[in-house]
């Protein structure tokens, strides 16, 4: 571990100073990577031996005058590694014509878009300037949970730091993915007040055709309360055990940006869900939609959408063909989820938010590249050979419900609640008899959404995330391939998980 070095306080970053940094990419070994966020717009997809920042260039402005969507500096795999170095710490990040207080890496919320390919290996050196501990999870990649990989039982203490490695498949699928805090206990804190980034794996396919030829875009959604001090990332005890929401709904760190972009043109976005408990139910009137991945990346057949639903983690790959000018708003419907103790959410169900704007100019009916009807993805459609079963309960005991658990129990990390074969494929039956919406995720192996009690259509995709909405239940398929070890499985309203609904598995 390292030293052990008193945390400083806030720092103040303006956005000149975050550009600034962030055109310093990876430094040399054992220093700081630092990285900032930027106005300009990346397209395309990338190739191994890439820089390790992103060099981009700069759209037209929007004619509305409004604030144009920042896209996160972009760090990629040079020869088949990617070296990143993060501080965690607080900061005043930029926000309108001041600054906002906010716990960050390096300084900045979101965090830098992490880039590799198959095969690749990302290496984290995380020092914790917090005044608690916290460590690191890389949400959604199908990587080792053991040792100095994806292991949440890892703590780093304030002052000290830890050194990652993880070690990507030469087979991993193609998809977005995120990393945030996981430390139990502090988890939701840290994620509401703004620790989190994307991590994106590519391929051959995301470097030609309809994907390459596309303006491609990470969209990260967070919801935190806007203030000076650290009291706004503190929650009361009904807050959490409702799931803590902000008062300001925001992408890559700015609230209603506008996308700039012209008739004949494809978008191609990558959202990630980073609220602790926000559930985003999106829509943009005018502009048809057309899903090509999920949590666990491509889908086989792309499906065109009107709406997309995403619970806390998880994420949606879309492509929107603008072949005529206008404005269009990306919008989010408050979910009514439920309660824990028959309380309303603020704003209540039903409530509209404005995202995003996209500003498209140039002539009508022009033609822009259509969105793929195949790709290459993994067959979530076929059938797997299941070879045991396993149910289990969400919910909530005690008196006034006030302790959340799995099954009755609340989360041990010494003690292993399920444990199964590597090389078998299971069924899990998911209740939930509770009178709140609880997203249930696990980590490490992906699963497929089988059978729904409440008759929905089946979520598409290979997930990581699922919700089980209140008084029913879900069921999934899951093969325990390629990787053993020790994890956790929980709900993703993460002060739920903080509380105690979350579980401790061991593949062997």
């Amino acid at each position: 571990m390292g030293s052990t070095d008193a945390p400083q306080g806030p720092k103040v970053f303006s956005r000149r100073d975050a550009l600034k940094l962030g055109g310093l990419g990876v430094m040399a070994a054992g220093a700081l990577t630092l990285v900032g966020c930027s106005t300009s717009d990346t397209t395309g997809g990338s190739a191994g031996g890439a820089s390790s920042t992103t060099a981009a260039t700069t759209p037209p402005a929007p004619s509305s005058g409004g604030l144009l969507l920042p896209t996160p500096i972009e760090l990629r795999s040079t020869d088949g590694v990617l070296d990143v170095a993060f501080v965690a710490a607080p900061a005043m990040v930029p926000w309108q014509d001041g600054t906002r207080y906010a716990l960050t890496y390096n300084g900045i919320s979101p965090g830098p878009t992490l880039r590799a390919r198959p095969g690749d290996v990302i290496n984290v050196t995380l020092r914790n300037e917090l005044d608690e501990p916290t460590n690191l999870h890389t949400h959604g990649l199908h990587v080792s949970p053991e040792g100095i990989s994806d292991n949440v039982f890892i703590m780093i203490e304030p002052g000290q730091e830890f050194s990652y490695r993880y070690e990507i498949p030469s087979d991993h699928p193609s998809g977005t993915f995120w990393y945030h805090p996981h430390h139990h206990g502090n988890t939701a804190q840290q994620l509401f007040g703004g620790m989190a980034g994307a991590i994106i794996i590519d391929d051959e396919i995301d470097d030609s055709g309809a994907m390459v030829n596309s303006s491609e875009r990470m969209l990260i959604l967070a919801d935190p309360n806007i203030g000076d001090s650290p009291a706004v990332v503190d929650a009361t005890m009904p807050e959490r055990m409702q799931g803590r929401q902000g008062d300001a709904v925001l992408v890559n760190g700015v609230q209603s940006p506008t996308i700039a972009a012209t008739t004949g043109t494809t978008e191609r976005w990558r959202i990630v869900n980073t609220s602790p408990s926000r559930f985003y139910n999106l829509t943009i009137d005018g502009l048809t939609m057309v899903l090509v991945g999920t949590d666990q990346g491509r889908l086989r057949q792309p499906e065109p959408v009107d709406q997309i639903v995403l619970t806390p983690g998880q994420r949606a790959e879309v492509m929107v063909a603008l072949t005529d000018p206008g404005t269009f708003t990306l919008v989010t419907t408050e979910v009514d989820r439920g309660s824990m103790s028959g309380g309303t959410l603020v704003p209540p169900a039903g409530t509209v938010t404005a995202l995003l704007s996209v500003e498209v100019t140039g002539t009508s009916g022009a033609q822009a590249p259509p969105p793929p009807s195949q790709l290459d993805g993994p067959d979530e459609r076929a059938d797997l050979s299941v070879d045991s079963t396993r149910s289990m309960s969400l919910g909530g005991s005690g008196m006034g419900m006030r302790s959340l658990v799995i099954d009755g129990q609340s989360f041990d990390m010494d003690v292993v609640n399920i444990t199964t074969t590597l090389g078998t494929t299971e069924r899990w039956t998911i209740t939930n008899p509770s009178m709140m919406d609880h997203p249930f995720h696990i980590h490490v192996w992906p699963f497929k959404v089988v059978e729904r009690s409440d008759g929905a259509p089946l979520d598409p995709g290979w997930r990581d995330t699922v919700n089980v909405p209140a008084g029913g239940s879900v069921s999934i398929v899951m093969p325990f391939e390629d990787i053993s070890g020790r994890t956790v499985y929980h709900c993703h309203i993460l002060d739920h998980e903080d509380i105690g609904m979350m579980g401790v598995i061991e593949v062997v």
